[in-house]
């Protein structure tokens, strides 16, 4: 279980400066975060660690991370951006 300031932590961490970025990460940190299993939830904090730029390609579909644990956070958050776009 997170504690509510490493919750913090990462919501701070999800607001990357990068509008797009932004508008992606903190909805999936507000609603989906602490319901994640725990090797989800690292592999969201380990995601953290990208460069922006990674980030924004993947998020857009131009590729996934060659590491599979981060593809399977990204195709999650992919998944749940578009659920909430329609």
């Amino acid at each position: 279980m997170i504690s509510d300031s490493d919750y913090n932590r990462l919501l701070w961490a999800s607001r990357r400066g990068m509008l797009e970025l932004d508008l992606i990460m903190v909805p999936f940190v507000e609603n989906c975060f602490k319901s994640l299993d725990e090797l989800n939830q690292q592999r969201f904090i380990n995601l953290l660690e990208s460069e922006d730029n990674d980030l924004f390609a993947w998020f857009l579909g131009r590729g996934l991370p060659e590491d599979p644990e981060l593809a399977a956070i990204v195709q999650q958050i992919i998944d749940y951006s578009r659920s909430k776009a329609q």
